[in-house]
């Protein structure tokens, strides 16, 4: 593989029922990335689906993945991944929902700990470590006494959807300012007020 490679994970659960969850919107970024590529997810050797294509041309390659099984299973298919293409961790995105970010803000940071996420706990047990790059994509907290739980599996409410399109696009730009420029850049950039 060529060293200007990434592994972008969007993680996510499998099925119409979760696809519009705020537990999904990983998955969304992989889409959106995808979709400005124009490559398409097929089936793949490990248990997930894959799409490939350069960022530009002479760019950097993109390997955007989507785990077949469920959030708190993606380790193993992650790994896989890594594998399969020979890429060390430091070439590897995680885009994942985070819970203590406010909504419509995206985050990036390399390493740290799972804060909780299911997924990201398992990405780090199966990959025996936990810096990998990571997109947080923040859906806010539940309100009330809602169970965080529940709330992560529910549809984005009717007022967030407006502006669901423009934060799976920004996550999709920092991923792609982290392959560009690098994390410090990225952070940089996003990190700063608006």
């Amino acid at each position: 593989m060529s060293e200007n490679t990434w592994l972008v994970v969007g993680l996510g659960n499998p099925g119409a029922q979760y696809a519009a969850n705020r537990h999904n919107v990983g998955q969304m970024v992989a889409d959106e990335l995808a979709s400005r590529l124009g490559a398409t997810f097929k089936t793949h050797k490990t248990p997930s689906r894959v799409a490939e294509g350069f960022l530009h041309p002479g760019g950097p390659k993109l390997v955007i993945a989507k785990p077949n099984g469920y959030m708190n299973t993606s380790g193993g298919p992650v790994s896989a991944l890594l594998k399969y293409y020979s890429l060390p961790v430091d070439r590897l995105i995680i885009v994942h929902d985070e819970l203590d970010i406010p909504f419509d803000t995206v985050r990036l940071k390399q390493g740290g700990g799972h804060g909780g996420h299911n997924g990201v706990r398992d990405v780090s047990k199966a990959t025996d470590a936990g810096d990998f790059t990571r997109v947080r994509v923040g859906i806010g907290r539940p309100p009330g006494r809602q169970d965080s739980a529940d709330f992560v599996l529910k549809d984005f409410s009717a007022t967030e959807k407006a502006s669901v399109p423009n934060l799976v696009s920004d996550a999709a730009d920092a991923v792609e300012a982290i392959v560009e420029h690098g994390l410090v850049a990225a952070q940089q950039r996003f990190h700063s007020p608006a």
